[in-house]
């Protein structure tokens, strides 16, 4: 994990010069870092970007103590297992991250929400597309399962086409990173899930 150390570095100085107590925590790999509107898309609800570049939800696990557990959040949105499934990993041990992560929010935050967004369809990872839609069902599942104030945000099928391919009009270039208009799309279906569980 010694090859995240100045993104988590970079996080930690940036919680230090905070003028707020953020209340909701995006957490997860780069679709989160370079999320430039993020702060402005969700202002009402106080939210801080905990994005850092290439994570795994592994890693997201990983430095969960020393980027997560200092702020008093009131909930939480995660993006993650992007890259685990691209480094090759199954879905089983994404899966096995999650659930991780789940524990370790819980014993630090008690019963918060906790949100995970869908990993998202790209055309540069559609040789591995069985797994993210196999990764995606099983954490589904899961959520409903325990339910508990867990949320299942599906972002994949709106990123989607009638045949079940990646729209490019969401994607950057490189067929991997949102655009400009993917993050509209996302931060319209994130909004609908938040605002739904605020009274």
């Amino acid at each position: 994990m010694v090859w995240y150390e100045n993104e988590v570095q970079r996080l930690e100085k940036e919680r230090a010069a905070l003028t707020y107590d953020p209340k909701l925590l995006f957490y997860g790999s780069s679709s989160i870092r370079l999320w430039e509107s993020l702060n402005e898309d969700f202002a009402s609800y106080q939210p801080v970007n905990l994005g850092f570049g290439g994570s795994t939800l592994a890693a997201c696990d990983w430095f969960f103590d020393r980027l997560v557990a200092p702020f008093h959040p009131a909930s939480i949105i995660v993006y993650a297992g992007d890259n685990d499934l691209g480094d090759g990993r199954h879905p089983e041990e994404v899966f096995i991250f999650f659930q991780q992560l789940v524990t370790r929010t819980r014993q630090q935050f008690g019963d918060i929400p906790l949100a995970f967004i869908s990993i998202k369809p790209s055309i540069s990872r559609w040789n591995i597309v069985d797994s993210i839609r196999y990764t995606n069902k099983i954490i589904e599942d899961e959520i409903k399962r325990q339910g508990k104030n867990l949320h299942f945000i599906n972002i994949y099928n709106r990123m989607t086409d009638n045949a079940g391919y990646p729209k490019r009009e969401f994607l950057d270039p490189d067929g991997l990173h949102i655009n400009e208009k993917g993050y509209a799309l996302w931060k319209e279906i994130i909004l609908q899930y938040l605002s739904a569980r605020t009274p």
